[in-house]
């Protein structure tokens, strides 16, 4: 969300320049008509003076208005500072939970052996099982390696989470290599296919709204734009065969944002070196992948081979975002709306030419522009 913030800080301070601009213009414009009123007759003089008050109606209203923009997307910004990942700021290898005053190193076998308590399990996949857990009466989630077949898959999880760490990755509490086992922090809203559950529940009604939602939606392109752009190099996301199978790789914080959780399946492009990358080693069906994951020999009844299967890049990524966002707006009083001014960018990524997508961060660039105008014009319905 680094480009959503600096977008509405940009935004902010038009807001802020609107409402100084409008304010010297006032003053200017009264002295120079008060100027002139002094030659006119008794007549123009009470015309002024009926005058005026309107004036200055209209206006405090265009300034009051600007102030509540300027506060709302200042609060907005202020609110996704609070809402980052509360590792931020802690030295490498260290963590820190909200409810934990200090960073902690992250947790070693020791540790994780003698302090770390089983709870309850709670997921299992084909490469690990996770259980709540509780840390000195922190709750965690402790991921063991369901089966050594996967051991290479749940390493290279492991190796992604310790190199992307940061406000748009689950924090990791610490690991031990020789038992197989890793510690993140916990978040108890669970995945994302769980969305609109949470906020069916009484107490997160409120948070039922076209805003909270393409915030989600933000915050899930912001985490694309960083996997492509990040310290491991550019990374595409292959567990994300199908819709639930990609929902199920972010988990919902309590303040409702996301964080990518699993990162055992994150391949690397590098064009620099020709070097594509291929999501597993079956054939992939349905409309939900791009069309360049798809067996292109399909329509000629040729089985598929993997030796013959093309690679290909992160925009892979980018063909899924409508589908994704799609399933994030939900139904909710200005959903439809959304939809229509994303309908432009939505049908760039669905492309059949992967070149001729979007990055996402162009996706990410139009989304804020959106939510931003969608924000001024609200607020600019209340004022009427």
């Amino acid at each position: 969300m680094d480009e959503v913030r600096t977008l509405l800080l940009k935004i902010s301070a038009e807001s802020k320049h609107h409402v100084t601009s409008s304010y010297h213009g006032f003053v200017v414009g009264t002295f120079l008509y008060s100027t002139d009123t002094m030659h006119r007759n008794s007549s123009n003089n009470r015309t002024f003076s009926y005058g005026l008050p309107v004036v200055m109606l209209c206006l405090a209203a265009l300034l009051f208005s600007n102030i509540l923009i300027y506060l709302y997307l200042d609060s907005l910004h202020q609110t996704d500072q609070q809402m980052v990942s509360s590792g931020v700021g802690c030295a490498p290898r260290h963590f820190k939970m909200v409810t934990m005053k200090n960073c902690t190193p992250w947790l070693q076998c020791p540790q994780i052996r003698a302090e770390v308590r089983k709870l309850k399990l709670i997921g299992q996949g084909a490469v690990k099982k996770v259980f709540f857990a509780e840390w000195r009466a922190q709750k965690v989630a402790l991921s063991e390696l369901s089966s050594p077949d996967y051991v290479e898959d749940f390493l290279h999880g492991l190796s992604m989470l310790q190199v992307l760490q940061g406000r748009l990755v689950v924090q990791l509490v610490g690991f031990c290599l020789e038992d197989h086992t890793l510690v993140t922090e916990h978040h108890p809203y669970g995945s994302l296919l769980n969305l609109d559950v949470v906020l069916a529940e009484a107490r997160n009604q409120q948070h039922n709204t076209w805003q909270t939602r393409l915030r989600l939606a933000m915050d899930y392109v912001s985490i694309l734009h960083y996997l492509h752009n990040s310290p491991a190099g550019r990374r595409v996301m292959c567990d994300s065969n199908s819709l639930e199978k990609t929902l199920s790789q972010f988990l919902l914080t309590t303040d409702f944002n996301l964080v990518v959780n699993d990162l055992d399946a994150l391949p690397e492009v590098d064009q620099s070196r020709g070097s594509l990358v291929k999501c597993g080693h079956r054939e992939l069906t349905g409309d939900f992948v791009a069309p360049e994951q798809l067996w292109p020999l399909r329509n000629e009844e040729k089985p598929f081979s993997d030796d013959l299967m093309p690679g290909y890049d992160e925009k892979t990524d980018i063909w899924k975002i409508p589908d994704v966002t799609q399933f994030l707006m939900g139904r909710v009083p200005g959903g439809d709306l959304v939809h229509f001014h994303l309908f432009q960018i939505h049908d760039e990524c669905k492309n059949a030419e992967p070149r001729l997508r979007p990055s996402a961060l162009d996706v990410l660039n139009m989304y804020t522009s959106v939510y931003s105008s969608m924000v001024r014009e609200s607020a600019g319905v209340r004022e009427l």
